[in-house]
């Protein structure tokens, strides 16, 4: 459950808050709505991940935070809830005034893209775990893992170019 949960949730949920802010015509308070939820969700399957990967090591007795997947994954979740808070709190309820909020804005898109960068790696450093200490050694399981890790590192990049480049507001 948990290579489930950290995909679905902090990859593909909150790329798509990522890109879906940027390129919906909605009010901005809606554009806003949307990216504060869809983030929240994202973080909410994050947790379930969290707990979902302790749990199993726990049950057959192997150690947790030994890798350097786990130890990118923890702070990624880590950055994720302190950026969401952040950010709730300057943009939504009680929102900061119109300076604080044009002064963090930037400063928010840039943590989120490094948080979102972190994410992908946490994934693709997962997938080569996941393959080195199972023993997958069939060349079709390494197909699927490797096309696995760079279509979860085109995702990235899509998102990237969609927030970072310029927008045209024709």
């Amino acid at each position: 459950m948990h290579p489930l949960f950290m995909i679905i949730g902090f990859v593909l949920i909150s790329g798509q808050g990522k890109k879906l802010t940027l390129s919906w015509q909605a009010t901005r308070k809606t554009q806003k709505f949307v990216h504060m939820t869809l983030n929240f969700i994202a973080l909410l399957a994050g947790v379930v991940g969290l707990y979902a990967v302790f749990q199993f090591h726990h049950d057959i007795g192997i150690p947790d935070m030994y890798s350097l997947h786990s130890w990118l994954g923890i702070t990624t979740v880590g950055l994720f809830a302190v950026q969401w808070l952040f950010a709730f709190l300057t943009f939504w309820y009680p929102a900061g005034s119109i300076t604080t909020r044009a002064n963090f804005a930037p400063w928010h898109v840039l943590l989120g893209m490094v948080i979102f960068s972190m994410a992908i790696l946490s994934a693709v450093t997962g997938l080569v775990e996941k393959f080195i200490f199972t023993g997958l050694k069939r060349e079709q399981e390494a197909l699927i893992v490797n096309f696995t890790g760079l279509l979860i590192f085109l995702f990235g990049v899509s998102v990237g170019f969609s927030v970072l480049l310029p927008r045209s507001y024709n």
